[in-house]
């Protein structure tokens, strides 16, 4: 008979992994919260360096949540967590976006169904198979959805690494993983923390229309293309950031697929899910430019894209518009 704080020796590193391979969850690794956040060099520790950093720069933007102390202080968000699992779904698909000009650009991420159901999903029956195994095991799980710094954990759990582009880049999928993660009062085996293997490569940062990566690892969201075609929500977008939009009028994914890692290793997702919706490749411009509310509700139905306002799809594609049409001056 087990104490009830006892954890019985069927509950292991190896079969949370096991499980969560069942479930269909292609990258799993666990973090020892302690380790983590006593070591001065660790992932974790490095990244609340960052984010403290990134804050105090303004390079939040809007993002007022950003600066939810429990961010950095994991004690805060589960005072009881001893191990963190965390979990990477590939969502990779070989499609390409549209190079008409007329026709609108979307994030990979958002061109199936929305990932935080379907990655959510799959944790809660991690969950609920960790409480099924011993009731006093406890849990919380987060898809995107918390004040969590979801890619320092990953890192520190050898998910991968954190890009100059602020991205998880995985030597099996590159960047195309959605993450997720379980925090849990299980004393659990942790697994080393994944290394950097960006090198000496800039491509990202080249890359970027806007400057938007104003250094190695630090994203300036009040210059990023992402940031502006999904949270901004005022009237109009900034001249840089309509100059420049090329296309994209939800997300943008230039840095990601300039990035080596996921031009050599990128593969297509086993996740019918994650497949794209055919109207979300290559959106007319001008048929956004124009959605109504009740188009709105109908075409984004399950989608990560509801993030979007009706206004805000029609402002970005606008934008678009504009710039391949220019007005002529007025004397």
């Amino acid at each position: 008979m087990t104490s009830p704080n006892s954890q019985p020796e069927s509950i292991t590193s190896a079969t949370v992994k096991h499980q969560a391979q069942a479930l269909g969850f292609h990258r799993v690794g666990i973090s020892n919260v302690a380790q983590a956040v006593e070591n001065p060099d660790s992932p974790v520790t490095l990244q609340k360096q960052r984010l403290q950093a990134w804050l105090e720069q303004g390079y939040a933007a809007d993002m007022a949540w950003m600066g939810n102390p429990k961010r950095q202080d994991i004690f805060q968000v589960m005072p009881g967590v001893i191990s963190i699992i965390s979990l990477g779904l590939n969502y990779y698909t070989p499609h390409r976006h549209s190079d008409n000009p007329q026709q609108g650009k979307i994030s990979r991420y958002a061109w199936g169904r929305d990932y935080h159901r379907v990655l959510g999903k799959r944790l809660k029956a991690l969950c609920q198979w960790l409480t099924a195994q011993n009731p006093q095991v406890e849990t919380k799980f987060y898809v995107d959805t918390g004040p969590i710094s979801d890619k320092a954990w990953a890192e520190q759990g050898g998910l991968g690494w954190v890009g100059k582009h602020s991205n998880l880049i995985s030597r099996q999928y590159g960047s195309w993983l959605f993450l997720g993660e379980i925090l849990t009062n299980l004393d659990l085996e942790p697994d080393q923390p994944h290394g950097n293997y960006c090198g000496s490569c800039t491509r990202c940062l080249e890359a970027c229309p806007t400057q938007a990566i104003v250094s190695p690892y630090t994203v300036d969201a009040n210059r990023c293309i992402a940031y502006h075609t999904i949270e901004n929500r005022q009237a109009q977008l900034p001249e840089l950031i309509s100059q420049n939009l090329q296309g994209w009028v939800a997300g943008c994914d230039i840095c990601q697929d300039v990035c080596p890692w996921n031009q050599r290793f990128a593969q297509a997702t086993d996740i019918p899910d994650f497949e794209p919706r055919p109207d979300l490749l290559a959106p007319p411009l001008t048929e956004l430019a124009t959605l109504t509310e009740p188009d709105w509700e109908q075409k984004f139905t399950a989608s990560a894209l509801r993030r979007i306002k009706p206004a805000q799809w029609r402002r970005n594609a606008q934008a678009n518009l504009d710039r391949l049409n220019p007005q002529p001056q007025q004397d």
